[in-house]
């Protein structure tokens, strides 16, 4: 079997197991904190997993899994930024390429970054550090975006 065929087959015992959390739990802060519990212990190569909430003009700190992070990010500026004002995730193979890129931590390397809409509105984005230049790929982000959808459509609104 091939790598990308296994991280496949990886992000599909993922799903199972996302669906199975969250089947008879609606309170969304609970499950934002299970679901970023669940993705930083389950993709390898990982230092950092976590929500930021949409609040106006910025995003802040939701729940997460790894080092003290930023509390606030403006929409502005950075790769969680670019992706709440696209509403298009990204993929960032070397974050230290990225101009505006906010380091919070200065061992991540690249990033991937999915954001999310509640009843067309975006409510946040979901982030992911890892220390390992490349490391996140498209199998990577339809496999994150397949698994927030599970978890915010079984979540009541958070805010």
């Amino acid at each position: 079997m091939s790598t990308a065929a296994a991280k496949r087959d990886a992000y599909v015992l993922l799903a199972s197991q996302a669906r199975s959390i969250f089947e008879h739990e609606r309170d969304a802060l609970a499950n934002y904190a299970q679901f970023a519990a669940l993705i930083f212990n389950s993709l390898p190569g990982v230092n950092w997993a976590g929500f930021y909430i949409a609040r106006g003009q910025e995003l802040v700190l939701g729940p997460f899994q790894g080092k003290l992070a930023c509390v606030r990010i403006p929409l502005h500026r950075g790769v969680c930024g670019a992706a709440a004002r696209s509403r298009s995730i990204q993929v960032v193979a070397d974050v230290h390429a990225v101009p505006d890129h906010i380091a919070c931590d200065p061992n991540s390397r690249s990033e991937l970054v999915v954001p999310f809409l509640v009843e067309g509105v975006l409510a946040g984005v979901f982030d992911i550090d890892s220390p390992i230049p490349g490391r996140f790929d498209a199998t990577d982000a339809a496999g994150v975006e397949e698994l927030l959808g599970i978890v915010i459509g079984s979540s009541e609104r958070l805010v």
